[in-house]
């Protein structure tokens, strides 16, 4: 038996790019985000969160794989797997040369697995389908806030971190519509996603705040009184909370919401061709 689509998928290009990034001993300052003790622990755990999560996203959507019919999602599906490989695979050398630097992100992906496992175990195959849809809007709100707002690059100076996250930004938009599509396809109601996401409103951000508490107890840095109020001063007028982010998460929450509403075609374009173009930033990266 196969599921049928309610629409035709529109084309997109999902595509798998074999890539690398290397961190030589020394490139990283302890707090790499512009020196920010704050942002630095967050892009930590954040980091940390991801290779469990990817491989989480990818048995979601997977599973569904060999029922779909439309040609054009099968291909997405393809890339968005092999997309969301590479991210995991690549965060898990980051996430190690993060530990090294003393971010506990062993610990955080330890959680993350065990989370992601008893998920698996315990939850309807189409609910872990709209919770995989639900935190791509997430990902894919952060990743396209980066790649619009200089305020939001500048944050990462000129590391192979900030490498790493404007290539996964741009792959995150590029397949941000695969898994709704995908859930959409499997017959997933307006009323699971919607209360998936707020279920995952409920808990992601707590869990990343729990993750980011423990993490900076382990920094001598944020027993510095002044040193970390200064930082949770600043973490308010983040490019990453401003009204416009927090809109766009709640956007998902409209009837008839479809991610391909918020349209980052020329943002693609844009970015394709400073990361991946003849003098791509990112082009030597490229295997």
């Amino acid at each position: 038996m196969t599921i049928e689509q309610q629409r035709p998928v529109p084309p997109r290009t999902v595509r798998t790019r074999r890539i690398a990034f290397t961190y030589p001993s020394g490139s990283l300052d302890r707090h790499y985000v512009q020196g920010d003790l704050m942002m630095s622990h967050i892009v930590a755990m954040l980091s940390a969160l991801f290779p469990e999560g990817e491989d989480f996203f990818i048995r979601a959507v997977r599973r569904y794989r060999e029922e779909l019919t439309d040609k054009e999602l099968l291909s997405q599906v393809a890339g968005f797997i092999g997309q969301e490989v590479t991210h995991g695979r690549e965060h898990r050398a980051l996430n190690d040369k993060l530990q090294e630097m003393g971010y506990p992100t062993r610990m955080a992906d330890r959680f993350t697995n065990l989370l992601m496992i008893r998920s698996d175990r315990l939850f309807p195959h189409k609910f872990q389908l709209a919770v995989t849809a639900a935190l791509e809007h997430y990902t894919a709100t952060i990743a396209e806030r980066l790649l619009t707002s200089p305020e939001a690059q500048a944050l990462l100076g000129e590391t192979e971190v900030r490498s790493v996250l404007l290539w996964h930004a741009l792959e995150e938009s590029e397949h941000k519509s695969v898994a709704f599509d995908v859930f959409r396809a499997a017959g997933g109601s307006e009323r699971l996603r919607i209360n998936t996401m707020h279920l995952v409103n409920a808990l992601f951000i707590p869990i990343v705040v729990g993750l980011t508490a423990i993490s900076l107890a382990g920094d001598r840095a944020a027993y510095n009184p002044v040193r970390l109020l200064r930082s949770l001063r600043r973490l308010p007028r983040s490019p990453f909370l401003n009204r416009s982010m927090r809109q766009n998460i709640q956007a998902y929450n409209k009837p008839g919401f479809h991610p391909d509403d918020m349209d980052a075609t020329a943002l693609l374009e844009k970015w394709k061709v400073e990361l991946f173009g003849t003098e791509g930033t990112l082009a030597d990266h490229l295997r």
